[in-house]
């Protein structure tokens, strides 16, 4: 299969709750921010509440075929910046906009389906489930999204092929290198034909090489130009290798 092949995949009708226009974008935040309310244990048994803005006033868009970067140093607001624009997360304050769909405007329940519909994530510990092979991980989204079973069997192949792995398909997790997992998840991540692909620190757990051929992946994927790709990396190296990156500080936007 090469990287131009697609098997075609029922995304159900399409609409959500919310939804607006369509739009070339493919994810954006309007002055977007989020705030968490935490306690903390006081003398005596009492407790103090306060809150923590992890996010503040961030607007941006990012369109089909972009390879975007976030970066910062640790508590900046990257992985809540990543939260947000996968949907994970809904804002506190300002519009994040998936999809077409307002993402605040949606129940838990609603943004689970929109992530189904239109997300592939990329974890940096993989998730994959241990008890399940190669080809078994990959074909999870497609159950949940009620694919046959014939199809989800060609398709998790085709994948695992795409990637590089389609001699290891019956292998689990435990059997794989570090490298072949994190291909595993890229394979998963892109089961659904999401049209947006987010990793946290894909490559931090890797060796350079087979973290620099994950990365080739990464810009295959977005140079398609049917989805945008975007990672959250302390790795400039890796972030190098994207179109343009979203610098944060103390959660706001210093550079894009």
């Amino acid at each position: 299969m090469s990287d131009g092949d697609q098997l075609p995949l029922e995304r159900g009708n399409g609409e959500h709750p919310g939804q607006t226009t369509a739009e070339t974008t493919v994810v954006g935040c309007d002055g977007a921010g989020r705030v968490y309310r935490r306690s903390n244990s006081r003398f005596g048994g009492e407790s103090e509440a306060h809150t923590v803005t992890a996010l503040d006033d961030v607007t941006l868009q990012i369109t089909p075929g972009e390879f975007v970067g976030i970066a910062g140093p640790s508590g900046s607001g990257k992985s809540t910046l990543l939260h947000l624009l996968a949907g994970l997360d809904a804002p506190t304050s300002g519009t994040v906009s998936l999809a077409a769909t307002d993402v605040g405007s949606l129940t838990k329940r609603e943004r689970t389906r929109l992530r189904l519909d239109h997300v592939g994530i990329v974890f940096q510990r993989f998730h994959l489930l241990p008890a399940l092979s190669a080809q078994a991980n990959v074909a999870l989204p497609l159950i949940e999204r009620g694919v046959p079973k014939a199809t989800r069997r060609e398709r998790s192949r085709a994948l695992l092929d795409r990637v590089g792995l389609g001699e290891r398909t019956t292998h689990k997790p435990g059997a794989l290198s570090g490298g072949e997992q994190q291909r595993v998840a890229v394979a998963r991540a892109l089961a659904t034909e999401p049209s947006l692909l987010v990793a946290d620190e894909p490559t931090g757990e890797l060796d350079t090489a087979t973290g620099e051929r994950i990365l080739d992946q990464f810009e295959s994927l977005a140079a398609d130009g049917d989805r945008a790709v975007v990672l959250a990396s302390h790795d400039e190296r890796a972030l190098d290798r994207t179109d343009r990156v979203i610098r944060l500080r103390d959660g706001e936007v210093v550079d894009a």
